[in-house]
């Protein structure tokens, strides 16, 4: 009697390059944004456009989530039945690795671009004080999720960084699994306009989101300008 072979290790794809494109570029704007949020900061001229360019990223994001890959679908992100099992587990000691967002890091994505999106209103419409507390909740949130990640590479031993980096997964853990549903044929296109069509929005909104000290204080725009220039009448 001979034991059957056991399967052989491959790698699948599993987060398609739009998902992995936007979770870097996120991460860096992000970043971009908290470190430039101080006046005296070396790069204050960046803080607004780094927020603007936030908000393009969360409407790519909003679109991605439903033309994108299999696992970057908000329907694979919200798995509600999952939810008690996978927290029950984690309780227990069950860790078990996932192709995906497992259930409780579904809830976190969405949760963070919640938060980025929620930060980046209050700053437009100058509500000072409502986006200096967003900002600081969405920074606890991400060092939480940076943290939640980790542990969960360490114990499920599955390298959670490295897939979102080259979008592959070893089948370790997942012997029959096969490449994830790569987005649908017309997601590059759409994703391309609605890129296209925030960022021109963006423009209309702030003439200067997109140009690093373009206005002489932060959070001085369009309106700024032209209330000077209603001065400048007036004292005439």
């Amino acid at each position: 009697m001979s034991d059957a072979p056991a399967p052989s290790v491959r790698t699948i794809k599993t987060w398609d390059s739009g998902v992995r494109l936007f979770h870097w570029l996120l991460v860096a704007s992000v970043a971009l944004a908290f470190l430039s949020s101080e006046e005296e900061s070396a790069l204050s001229a960046w803080h607004i456009p780094a927020g603007w360019v936030a908000a393009v990223l969360i409407a790519f994001r909003l679109i991605w989530g439903i033309v994108g890959g299999e696992h970057a679908r908000f329907a694979n992100l919200i798995r509600p039945s999952r939810m008690a099992g996978h927290v029950s587990g984690l309780f227990a000691g069950r860790v078990h690795a996932s192709l995906g967002h497992n259930p409780l890091g579904g809830i976190a994505v969405l949760g963070l671009l919640g938060l980025t999106a929620a930060t980046v209103f209050a700053g437009v419409t100058g509500r000072e004080e409502s986006h200096e507390v967003i900002a600081w909740t969405l920074l606890a949130m991400i060092a939480l999720h940076v943290a939640a990640v980790i542990a969960m590479s360490f114990l499920s031993r599955d390298n959670l960084i490295g897939a979102m980096i080259t979008g592959r997964k070893k089948t370790t853990h997942f012997p029959d699994a096969q490449d994830a549903a790569p987005p649908l044929r017309l997601a590059v296109p759409l994703a391309v306009l609605v890129v296209a069509g925030s960022a021109w929005a963006a423009t209309r909104i702030d003439p200067a989101a997109f140009t690093p000290g373009a206005r002489g204080e932060a959070g001085e725009g369009s309106g700024g300008a032209e209330a000077e220039e209603a001065s400048e009448v007036d004292e005439d």
